[in-house]
Order: C-alpha cells, then sequence, then structure tokens
C-alpha cells in the first residue's frame, strides 16, 4: 500500500550531525526566502503531510490549510485529495506552497494546471522539486526535473516564472550523495560496517563532511548539479 511507502518530515529541525543535513540546510533555507519574499494570504499546502512547514507562515498570512492523497500520522491533513485534483475552488488561494512532491505525481502538467486554478489571479507558486536524488517511495517515484523543464511546466499552465533557485551546488550534492551511500550500507553487518559506523556515527565523521561540504560548496559554487530546485512562479493575469 502507498501508506507504508510515505516518508514523512516532521519538523524543520534538523542535527549537523545528520547525514540529511546538507540536503535540508539548503532546501529550508531557499524555502524561508520564497515564502518570507512572497507568500501572502490563504495558503495551500499541496502533499502537506504533518505540515512540517507550518511555522514558516507566520506573519502576512490569513490562513494555511493542508491537503494529501492521505491523513498523515499525526492527522494533520485538513483536505483529502489528489495533487490532479485539488477538493477547493478556482481563485480560492493566494498562495500554493509544495515541497517534494511533484516527483511522485505521474502527471505534472495536471498537478501545476490544478494549482494554476485554485490561485487568484497575481498568486504565487512555491514548490521544491529533486533533481539529484536517489528512489524514494517506491513505486511512486516518476520524475526529477531540470530547471529547463520547470520553466516549460510553467509556461504551458499559466504561469510566469519569478526565480527558480538551486539548492546548493554540485559539491553539495556529491558530498550528500556519498553520505546517502555510506549510510545505506549501515543495514549490513560486517567488520567493515562497524567500522563505518564507528566512523561516521561514534567519531562524528558525519558532522565533519556536513561542515566540509557547505565550505566547499560555497568557495567552488557550480549550480550545474543540485539536489533540489525552488520554484517562485506568478499566476498570469
Amino acid at each position: 500500500m502507498r501508506e507504508a511507502n510515505l516518508q514523512r518530515l516532521n519538523s524543520m529541525s534538523i542535527s549537523r550531525n545528520a547525514h540529511g543535513y546538507i540536503v535540508l540546510h539548503y532546501l529550508f533555507r531557499d524555502l524561508r526566502y520564497a515564502v518570507d519574499s512572497f507568500a501572502r494570504g490563504k495558503v495551500l499546502d499541496v502533499g502537506c503531510g504533518n505540515k512540517p512547514y507550518e511555522q514558516l507562515f507566520q506573519n502576512g498570512i490569513e490562513s494555511y490549510v493542508g491537503c494529501d492523497v492521505i491523513q498523515s500520522d499525526q492527522n494533520r491533513v485538513d483536505i483529502l485529495c489528489k495533487a490532479t485534483d485539488i477538493d477547493a475552488g478556482s481563485e480560492t488561494f493566494d498562495t500554493v506552497f509544495s515541497t517534494q512532491v511533484m516527483e511522485h505525481v505521474d502527471n505534472s502538467d495536471q498537478m501545476m494546471s490544478e494549482c494554476n486554478r485554485v490561485l487568484t489571479p497575481g498568486g504565487h507558486l512555491i514548490l521544491s522539486v529533486p533533481l539529484c536524488w536517489e528512489l524514494h517511495e517506491e513505486p511512486y517515484d516518476f520524475f526529477r526535473f531540470t530547471k529547463h523543464g520547470l520553466q516549460v511546466l510553467c509556461d504551458r499552465n499559466n504561469f510566469e516564472v519569478v526565480e527558480i533557485l538551486s539548492n546548493g551546488g554540485k559539491w553539495a550534492a556529491i558530498f550528500q550523495m556519498n553520505l546517502n551511500m555510506v549510510y545505506s550500507t549501515f543495514k549490513n553487518k560486517g567488520l567493515l560496517v562497524k567500522c563505518l559506523k564507528g566512523l561516521f556515527i561514534n567519531l562524528r565523521l558525519t558532522s565533519v563532511f556536513n561542515r566540509l561540504a557547505l565550505k566547499l560548496d560555497k568557495r567552488f559554487y557550480d549550480p550545474l548539479l543540485t539536489l533540489n530546485y525552488v520554484l517562485i512562479a506568478r499566476k498570469k493575469t
């Protein structure tokens, strides 16, 4: 069942010792900027899960509503519906927010069309999608997106691109994928696995990797490879 494959993010708190620190550091940074700069009025969070980003929507927001395909384990979903068939009236929301959802939707154009439909004229879509990430929530993992692909989706669905932000560059992406690879071995047994666990967890080599990745990525920034994109788009009037 799909419920067994859904991975829920519960908060925006992340330890520097966590193996997912790099990807979340850049994602949270760019989402904060996008929300602070463009979110307003009535907000719809598409694929809201447990609403880990609700804390971002504090200032200048009239209401915050979340929809998802199933109820979350913390019972936080307000509207049960698919992202391709949003159960809300046309021109109902001033901001649509959706993060790390569209890769799990089998019809990207239909999701974008629905986001456009429920937005008021001039309203903003804030959306994040992966470019460099391993398969997850299988078999409901369908796509990866480039910035050019996002531009095409916007052009086809009545959106004007405001900004497309790269969540880090090559150094961040390569370090993060290497950490994912190392941690994926921990489910196995043996002396080598014990040594890797000792290095990365007990001796906190993960924290060293995370700090080094951020410094190298800043020094030699190259966005041709990035972990995710954050799209900010405006509904055309």
